[in-house]
């Protein structure tokens, strides 16, 4: 079999047709498509179960799809996956380097697999130590570091050998939000240079954070577009409704077949309309008994909202 790239020019360094996969009976991604420009940072955004880990290791061939085919920076995945490797780098949702190595051991071994040694090694190991703040931690044990600790240190050793297409799934998942900040800079650093990432998240901010995003549920994309565009797009005008009784309002109004959602934030109410009613304003006026209405900003979250569950409408 061939393995060489047959790498072709394209603007796209994911390009992805018609692509599932199937465990039994269960569908774990339904035709998948998708399009993912170089240089770009792109989200799967989902709950846990929804196809986001599926869908990754799908197109980083560590799963055979049933269905579809793959281009990976222009070249095929089928019949390519090995060459393919050394362009891509993967941090899995799990901390999957090794507790009772130290940090520089972990970098070290990581960096044997890609093939580095002597000066070479030497310097690109120094480098990313100081680029992702893990100096001082050089000789302790993995096992022993902190969760924003160990998630520099996956980052490092997933972006040692350069690579121009990063695979993150879920990197963020047990860190804290000011960890959390810290990470998505680092990932816009590497993006300025070129490099294209997609990742896997449930957090509504980091999918803002994204250039483009899909949004899935149960293996099937429901949307896919930048964030802004979603939102300018969703079927829904958000209507904050403010008073008292609050709850007992939410369950009135989401009886009416015109309202897609009704959720408390603080002291008011995030009603979602559909798009079809006239006046929305005096509409949520009318049902909650004159209380004071605001329209306000869509969010991702609203349009995550609209497009998944029962809302969701083909």
């Amino acid at each position: 079999m061939n393995t060489s790239p047959i790498t072709e020019p394209t603007e796209f360094a994911i390009e992805a047709k018609g692509l599932s996969k199937h465990f039994g009976n269960k569908i774990a991604v339904n035709k998948l498509n998708l399009t993912i420009p170089k240089g770009s940072i792109y989200g799967f955004l989902g709950p846990n179960g929804c196809g986001k880990s599926t869908s990754i290791r799908l197109l980083t061939g560590l799963l055979e799809a049933s269905e579809g085919n793959v281009s990976i920076l222009g070249s095929p995945l089928l019949g390519h996956e090995e060459s393919l490797k050394k362009r891509i780098g993967y941090m899995t949702q799990k901390f999957s380097l090794y507790d009772n190595l130290t940090v520089q051991e972990n970098l070290s071994f990581v960096g044997a697999i890609y093939g580095f040694a002597g000066k070479r090694k030497k310097n690109r190991l120094e480098e990313l130590l100081a680029l992702y703040d893990l100096e001082k931690q050089a000789k302790q044990f993995a096992g022993s570091m902190s969760g924003g600790q160990k998630q520099r240190l996956a980052l490092a050793c997933a972006t040692l050998h350069s690579p121009e297409l990063l695979f993150l799934d879920e990197p963020t998942s047990a860190v804290d939000p000011e960890n959390r900040r810290e990470f998505w800079e680092r990932l816009f650093d590497l993006c300025a240079t070129g490099t294209t990432i997609l990742v896997s998240t449930h957090y509504m901010d980091e999918a803002e954070r994204c250039h483009a995003l899909a949004i899935l549920e149960n293996g099937n994309k429901r949307a896919d577009g930048s964030p802004q565009a979603l939102m300018d797009a969703m079927p829904a005008t958000v209507v904050e409704v403010s008073g008292n009784k609050l709850r007992q309002l939410k369950q009135t109004l989401t009886q009416h077949p015109e309202i897609l959602s009704a959720a408390q934030i603080g002291a008011h109410l995030r009603v979602l309309v559909k798009k079809k009613v006239q006046d929305p304003l005096n509409f949520i006026s009318q049902l909650s008994n004159g209380r004071e209405t605001v329209l306000a900003r869509p969010s991702l979250e609203d349009v995550f909202v609209t497009c998944t569950g029962d809302r969701y409408v083909d």
